[in-house]
């Protein structure tokens, strides 16, 4: 874990990059990518525009919404599955301490996020590391403790003194017309491969966005643990780690991102609405939906057709 960690750190540090930060403002069983205008999805915890519901396709809608991101022109949509503490049948949803957002890499890139792209990355039905991605860079670990010897996609298995941190990698290659993206290095090595693109064919380079998420563990789990973590995400074991995002950035402060030149440094991204010093956070956010779905675990589980076991997993129904 270290190893990787060491590895996605340098690159951070090596590529001009920003970060936004967004608050949580619900958990709810909609998937707008993966299950378009069904309400059977695992819980998410959604961070960003209030305006995401389980049919939201556009960048226009999100924009038309209230953000909870701390840069004002950032609209964008940013979702992962909700993280419980289990004890015994009761499912309690773990406190964050912070989500960001960056964006690295910004440097190198040859466009802007392109308006509507969405994507998820990391596989919601893993159950070991051998299910996971490599290069979506899944890990969870203690912030600023020493490493362990573990599955990189692994819950740590002793107490955090800190927070529990978890990373996740998206995808840095697009295809303008399509919005089929990829991993960079992923192309096939023919006559045509160009040094300074390793996209796929009929892709470019954009910044690419990276989560990195703090739980906080101090109230919820004030003694601690050794062993195996009492914690369960909603879509299963650790290694199911997953995200989602439906980009909202007004196209302005998209291409202004690609102003961020340095290799080394952190740049704000302006754009009509200002810049991060003029990111009031939104005071309200609410559902756009809120007749439909639901934010409970045991009933999001039902409508799944699922039910709960006592060793903190989950049957389907016969």
């Amino acid at each position: 874990m270290q190893s990787v960690s060491f590895l996605l750190a340098a690159a951070a540090g090596a590529a001009a990059y920003t970060i936004v930060e967004a608050d949580l403002f619900m958990h709810k069983n909609i998937d707008p990518v993966v299950m378009p205008g069904q309400y059977k999805s695992h819980l998410h915890s959604f961070f960003g525009s209030d305006a995401v519901t389980t049919n939201t396709n556009s960048s226009a809608e999100l924009q038309a919404g209230c953000t909870t991101a701390y840069n004002p022109n950032d609209f964008s949509s940013y979702w992962v599955p909700t993280l419980f503490y289990v004890d015994g049948t009761t499912y309690t949803p773990v406190p964050f301490n912070r989500f960001s957002a960056y964006y690295i890499g910004i440097n190198s890139a040859e466009i802007a996020i392109p308006q509507n792209f969405k994507v998820v990355v990391g596989n919601s039905s893993a159950t070991s590391q051998a299910d996971v991605n490599d290069l979506a860079g899944i890990q969870w670990f203690c912030e600023g403790d020493a490493g362990e010897t573990k599955d990189a996609a692994a819950f740590p298995t002793t107490t955090c003194s800190t927070h529990l941190q978890t990373l996740l990698l998206f995808h840095d290659c697009v295809n303008e017309e399509t919005l089929e993206s990829a991993y960079s290095g992923t192309q096939n090595w023919n006559s045509t491969y160009k040094a300074s693109n390793r996209c796929p064919e009929g892709m470019k380079r954009m910044p690419q966005l990276r989560f990195s998420i703090r739980y906080d563990l101090r109230t919820i789990l004030p003694g601690g643990w050794s062993g195996t973590a009492p914690f369960e995400l909603a879509c299963g074991p650790s290694y199911c780690s997953h995200g989602d995002f439906i980009n909202g950035w007004l196209p302005e402060a998209a291409e202004n991102m690609l102003n961020a030149t340095s290799k080394t440094e952190f740049a704000e991204v302006t754009g009509p609405l200002g810049g991060d010093a003029d990111g009031a956070v939104c005071t309200n956010p609410t559902d756009a939906d809120p007749d439909n779905g639901t934010d409970d675990y045991a009933t999001s589980l039902a409508m799944m057709g699922k039910r709960k076991r006592a060793v903190g997993r989950y049957d389907r129904r016969a």
